[in-house]
């Protein structure tokens, strides 16, 4: 009964507020307002989040393909597709805790105006879990047994024994549901080729995919099938990507020419500035998001085959506790908060930063310490014998090959930090990447981050809603990609741990919200610990809007563009 009531009560704290609490704000024909521009400046590469771990191809996805259910701006789990989210109280989950059954909502098409069914749910399980996949969200469908289609309208979810949280298939921007008859032919290894449906997937969203130029515009129309007639208020989407987050600011803060600008990772004062120009104004919010450097627990020495890279063991000295907790002890994260991010950041040293309930307390780190960090390393015996200010382990120079996305917060973000690290004898190649490519997922391309042909990387990433279960899933052993699951996989630093793992099939089977809770901050510990990554600061989302738009309502717990249905066009200042 402790898990029963466990659950119940963990589920009960979510207001669970009908999609449909947002249309009171504006009403009128579907298209009414024209056409609504965004600019993502990280361009979508896919438009399949099955395929990619990449942000900026999961909300592009969200304004097509849609979740069962999904977290609204309170972080508060959300009926999306069907009446109501399951639970032991109203019987969708069953009392032993190892299956969910969701009730689709009556009535729902997929664009083309064929009926959406159960089929397409299961069919989505069946094409995620293909052993040839590599599919890029597994850890969404960890435990799962079966699904079942008792009828059109029913789904059945088992799992392999009491699931606590059973709120990880079909939830969230991350886990939309594929079209069976689209995707039939697009199993296992066969998925990265279907451009055309990974690139313009037929959904129920309220838009449809007329155009998808790669890392570079999409264009979109509204779903003549949409649930609601009245939704969306434009009758069109012109989705660009690429450029920088600076162009991206001006775009909608002083030039009017796009509507949205996502991830403006821009400084403080900068954004100040575009806001004088009085077309938009910015919006921010704290969630889980955390930019971090990454760690390659392998060896990617590219004298290596292509085979081998990133995949044999061990790293030549990252593996070593000196080496990687020296290198953090020299960051001075207060400093990359105040350049960097100003009142959207803080100094984080937890992979999992929030909610409250799951940040660690275990790890200080907002003073830098070069001095501890030396010391560190000459008792480790890494020494610079030959005086060119470059320690060598085992007769190596300790060079390493930094990498991360373009754009101007890192790029200052990575000088100050080869600076740092060369203050304690680790010399630090840069090197940056289009953010298109690098977030892309292409199998093919040597500078994506899953490939992490570096030593070490820099980005941000995130999760759906106020659990972090799926998300502490990525570093399980076996989630590294590999040419195995081609190249797909959310372990990006390839950190295996025998405890960790024990400990995460704990967290899969505690119901008890504090036990939970506990069990995650001992995750979180165990991987900065023992060298997965190397957290820098805890960041807000910050994005900006045209004051003609109206709607808005930041997630930090879902896909950004989570309710574009309910955007419309005020008339202010156009």
């Amino acid at each position: 009964m402790k898990l029963k009531t466990a659950l119940m009560g963990a589920v009960a704290t979510a207001v669970l507020a009908p999609v449909m609490a947002y249309a009171g704000a504006h009403e009128g024909e579907r298209g009414r307002d024209g056409e609504v521009k965004i600019i993502y400046w990280q361009a979508p590469s896919i438009l399949n989040p099955f395929l990619s771990g990449g942000t900026k191809d999961i909300e592009a996805a969200s304004l097509v393909i849609e979740p069962l259910a999904r977290y609204d701006s309170s972080g508060a789990l959300t009926p999306w597709l069907v009446d109501e989210v399951p639970t032991v109280a109203n019987g969708g989950v069953s009392e032993d805790l190892t299956s969910i059954t969701w009730k689709i909502a009556e009535g729902l098409e997929w664009s083309d105006g064929t009926a959406f069914t159960s089929r397409d749910v299961q069919f989505t399980y069946e094409y995620c879990t293909h052993p040839e996949s590599g599919c890029a969200q597994a850890t969404k469908f960890g435990g799962v047994t079966s699904v079942e289609t008792p009828d059109d309208l029913t789904v059945v979810v088992n799992f392999e024994g009491p699931t606590p949280f059973p709120y990880g298939p079909f939830v969230g921007g991350e886990s939309p549901i594929l079209q069976a008859a689209q995707f039939a032919d697009c199993m296992g290894a066969k998925a990265p080729e279907c451009t055309d449906e990974n690139f313009g997937p037929i959904g129920t969203g309220p838009f449809v995919v007329t155009e998808f130029r790669t890392n570079d515009v999409i264009q979109m129309v509204a779903n003549e099938n949409y649930r609601d007639a009245n939704k969306p208020a434009f009758a069109s989407v012109t989705f660009k990507g690429g450029g920088d987050a600076t162009a991206a600011g001006r775009a909608v803060m002083e030039t009017g020419e796009f509507d949205y600008a996502w991830n403006l990772q821009l400084a403080p004062d900068v954004i100040a500035s575009m806001q004088e120009g009085g077309l938009g104004t910015p919006v921010a919010g704290f969630g889980p998001l955390m930019e971090r450097i990454m760690l390659n627990q392998t060896n990617p020495d590219a004298s290596l085959p292509d085979d081998q890279r990133s995949v044999v063991r061990p790293h030549p000295f990252l593996g070593d506790p000196a080496v990687y907790k020296a290198m953090s002890m020299a960051i001075d994260r207060p400093l990359l908060v105040e350049v960097g991010y100003g009142q959207a950041g803080k100094v984080t040293c937890n992979w999992i930063p929030a909610p409250a309930a799951v940040n660690s307390d275990t790890f200080t780190c907002d003073m830098q310490d070069i001095a501890g960090a030396n010391a560190m390393l000459d008792a480790a015996g890494y020494m610079d014998t030959d005086g060119d200010g470059v320690r060598e382990a085992n007769g190596v120079p300790m060079a390493i090959l930094y990498q991360t996305s373009t754009n101007a917060v890192r790029q200052d973000f990575q000088a100050l930090i080869k600076e740092w690290w060369s203050e304690i004898g680790i010399d630090a190649e840069l090197r940056n990447i289009d953010a298109s490519v690098f977030f892309g997922g292409d199998p093919g391309s040597p500078d994506t981050f899953q490939k992490f042909y570096a030593d070490v990387e820099m980005y941000a990433n995130t999760f759906n809603g106020t659990d972090p279960q799926a998300y502490l899933g990525n570093g399980l052993c076996d989630n590294a990609p590999s040419p195995a699951t081609q190249w797909q996989g959310e372990n990006i630093s390839r950190f295996c741990d025998a405890e960790y793992d024990a400990l995460y099939a704990q967290l899969t089977t505690t119901a008890d919200a504090d036990e939970r809770a506990s069990i995650s901050r001992q995750l979180n510990d165990i991987m900065v610990e023992q060298g997965g990554m190397i957290p820098l600061v805890h960041r807000g989302r910050l994005s900006a809007h045209a004051t003609s738009l109206g709607g808005i309502d930041l997630n930090v717990w879902d896909s950004e563009l989570w309710n574009i249905a309910d955007w419309y066009r005020t008339g202010d200042n156009r």
